[in-house]
């Protein structure tokens, strides 16, 4: 049987809405011929819309013309979330302290559809680190956050969150990416090489809630000549620090989880 339409259509706010999605899954701005493609719409269709978000700040022209990308408000609007904000709430204060003992930078990533996302971060207290931008995105398939997410979430979630990340990248090994995260779950963590920066190694913990990780923290390891903490070390105190989140937010956190 065919699927059943919506029983009620709101035209211009599927536009809208087919633009924000299209612009929050972008590795850069679009123009509007970009636009217009990726959400199959006229020009004329959609030119008033871009006119209407822009002036409401959901989107923004970074060079002053041309190409749109998403602004941050879509972002704060979400974070001011209950459940979001009360797990930032919850977590800084223990980040803080990571990042003193561990003298590196960490930041807190939850899962959006098929990538990952930061939603907090702490800068490293010395002269060098490297920090990751809030609101920053990436596949899920390819980040350490990612793999910790997917490896501790319920069998169904996981089943559905595979599913879409093979959609998106069809090329990926489905064998390879559960191997992956069986390895990671024994661990206790993820280790993994950064495909971004070279000598950065992503150490990522998972901060369950009930059966399944909420979110995960993350720290970029940058080696460095003389570090006070090596990368065993640190690895075992991201995992404590990721426990000690996770007992918080199950003794205090009203509201459910995010996955």
């Amino acid at each position: 049987m065919p699927a059943e339409s919506p029983k009620y259509r709101a035209p211009a706010l599927d536009k809208g809405l087919d633009i924000l999605e299209l612009l929050a899954r972008a590795t850069q701005p679009l123009s509007i011929a970009e636009i217009s493609e990726g959400v199959g719409r006229s020009r004329g269709e959609i030119f008033r819309m871009l006119q209407v978000l822009e002036e409401r700040d959901y989107i923004a022209r970074p060079d002053g013309e041309g190409a749109y990308s998403l602004t941050p408000r879509l972002f704060r609007l979400g974070m001011e979330q209950p459940p979001v904000k009360n797990l930032v709430e919850t977590a800084m204060p223990v980040m803080h302290r990571l990042a003193d003992d561990i003298d590196q930078s960490c930041h807190l990533v939850v899962p959006s559809q098929e990538q990952i996302v930061v939603i907090a971060r702490v800068d490293p207290p010395g002269e060098t680190g490297l920090v990751v931008r809030v609101g920053h995105r990436r596949p899920m398939s390819h980040s350490a956050s990612g793999y910790v997410l997917l490896a501790w979430q319920t069998d169904d979630i996981r089943e559905r969150w595979l599913r879409t990340l093979l959609e998106h990248e069809p090329g990926l090994k489905r064998a390879k990416i559960e191997t992956t995260i069986k390895d990671i779950r024994a661990a206790g963590l993820a280790r993994i090489p950064s495909e971004v920066v070279d000598g950065v190694t992503d150490l990522s913990a998972p901060i369950v809630e009930g059966n399944h990780a909420v979110c995960a923290l993350t720290v970029p390891f940058l080696a460095r000549r003389g570090a006070k903490v090596d990368m065993k070390a640190t690895s075992r105190l991201v995992m404590d620090a990721a426990a000690e989140i996770s007992r918080e937010l199950s003794h205090g956190a009203p509201g459910a989880g995010m996955a």
